[in-house]
């Protein structure tokens, strides 16, 4: 089903992307949608969709806009961490330049923007302006977690729990990932302002396990599956549940060895530097803390989409949003 509602909402995307046009805009705006993808989000929207008794063609313009917002994330997340690599290729920014990419990225908002506007024909005036507001609320959540990310790799932050993470997370990841879908999967489907939240805590906790074990893959997985440069997180100086977990338990020298480490930019950090941290994270099993954390935030979404679902959760949309949770946690890329 992940990959029956990837391909319905890629094949959608890459219809509605105009042709022609200037060089380096429109062609490669279909550049990371034709890459391999999960397609986690648009499959949270339909199957959001259809378990509140909408169909496939109503949902299809949501997934389409939550697919095109995603990509543009990607754009952008990938020239402000210095990403190398994106879905097992070189990122758009490292082949084209950062002017090229961030027009890009611009352009790919603006698309998912027409298709919010477009849901006034398709859908009427409340319900467009509901998924307007949705998006609004979506956006400013994702930016506020980004900037708290970004700030503690500026200011070289350390001092640090996993109650801070998992703020992070639920803006960073969670609202945009998983419950952004869900709530207009729901919408689209149901039109009532009291039903849009109800599988809110379902995502949160999905979210949070899948950038967990997101985390865990970017050092311990396997390259040609992962698809992004293994230890990139430790390039970028990233505080993961999984650093956090090793500056709490690390000893007083190894601590100074980190906190220097994360002083300098990725430009200034060196392999060796890179190679001793990530066998420090091993060590410690900082790793497997992590992976165990996200299998207990998989088990808490699937008792929370149960409790949500009811009766639907019988249904077929209804048992892949249940058997989502485990997947998020087993999956190798």
């Amino acid at each position: 089903m992940l990959e029956r509602y990837r391909s319905l909402a890629i094949d959608a995307l890459l219809a509605g992307v105009p042709s022609g046009g200037p060089h380096y805009l429109y062609d490669l705006v279909s550049e990371y949608p034709r890459r391999w993808g999960k397609g986690l989000r648009a499959a949270l929207c339909l199957a959001a969709c259809r378990t509140f008794g909408g169909t496939l063609s109503v949902g299809l313009n949501a997934a389409v806009t939550v697919e095109l917002f995603h990509n543009a994330f990607l754009i952008h997340d990938d020239i402000q961490d210095e990403s190398e690599q994106r879905r097992g290729a070189e990122t758009l920014h490292g082949e084209y330049g950062v002017g090229v990419a961030l027009n890009v990225g611009n352009m790919t908002n603006l698309l998912a923007l027409q298709r919010l506007a477009a849901n006034r024909r398709a859908l009427g005036s409340g319900i467009a302006w509901r998924l307007f507001e949705e998006t609004q609320l979506m956006l400013r959540h994702s930016l506020e977690g980004q900037a708290i990310e970004v700030g503690w790799i500026r200011d070289n932050v350390c001092d640090l729990d996993g109650d801070d993470y998992y703020r992070m997370c639920l803006k960073k990841t969670s609202w945009y990932t998983c419950i952004y879908p869900c709530r207009t999967g729901i919408l689209v489907a149901t039109g009532p302002h009291d039903a849009v939240d109800v599988l809110d805590r379902y995502g949160w906790y999905l979210g949070a396990a899948f950038q967990i074990q997101d985390d865990a893959l970017n050092l311990v997985g396997d390259f040609a599956r992962y698809g992004k440069e293994i230890a990139g997180d430790l390039w970028e100086g990233k505080r993961t549940l999984i650093l956090i977990d090793f500056m709490r338990r690390c000893t007083g020298d190894e601590r100074e060895r980190l906190v220097a480490f994360l002083r300098r930019t990725r430009a200034q950090r060196t392999a060796a530097e890179v190679r001793w941290l990530h066998g420090r994270l091993l060590a410690y099993e900082c790793v497997e803390s992590a992976r165990r954390s996200a299998r207990d935030l998989a088990a808490a979404a699937f008792r929370e989409g149960q409790r949500a679902l009811g009766p639907a959760a019988e249904t077929e949309d209804g048992r892949f949003l249940l058997g989502l949770p485990e997947y998020v946690v087993e999956r190798s890329r």
